[in-house]
């Protein structure tokens, strides 16, 4: 039987891109910070999400059936940590500036790239909920550095500008 601290600290040691997953309703809009996303297809054009049950926004999602995934560039840690917080709905999107492109779920405007989606099939595994989303808008930024998550701290990957010497 694998212990759960043994599988958290193996999986502390993949290298994930961070997220932001955001939806919107009737009550506003809803966002939280993610690192199990990944491509399933692209044809049809599909990602999986993975969200845990106890969120304080996991019904919106459910109901909504739309959600976007925010890739983060480089710069977006405070914006990472902000969707990762106890902060309400609210207060979260103060973070960032924000737009939509075809559900209407909340898109961030710099973000490395958007994937405005469509939910089309829902799993319960275990504490978290699976979304198949159905890729429906990407809208893409010229940045060209991400920001990742390994071994529980953030780290910048990507090309950096080389700066000119005087």
């Amino acid at each position: 039987m694998i212990e759960e601290i043994d599988f958290k600290n193996g999986m502390a040691l993949l290298t994930t891109a961070v997220s932001v997953i955001t939806t919107k309703d009737a009550s506003g809009a809803h966002g939280f910070t993610a690192s199990a996303v990944c491509s399933v297809t692209d044809t049809p054009p599909t990602l999986l999400v993975c969200m845990n049950h106890t969120s304080r926004s996991h019904a919106h999602f459910i109901d909504n059936k739309i959600l976007s995934v925010n890739v983060l560039g480089a710069q977006h840690e405070l914006i990472s940590n902000t969707f990762a917080s106890k902060l309400g709905s609210e207060e979260r999107f103060e973070q960032g500036s924000w737009t939509e492109l075809t559900t209407g779920a909340p898109v961030l405007e710099d973000a490395l790239v958007s994937f405005d989606c469509e939910i089309e099939q829902i799993q319960q595994v275990g504490t978290h909920s699976i979304f198949m989303c159905r890729v429906v808008a990407i809208k893409q930024s010229q940045q060209n550095e991400s920001l990742i998550y390994f071994n529980r701290a953030y780290h910048q990957v990507g090309q950096v500008a080389e700066v000119e010497s005087a």
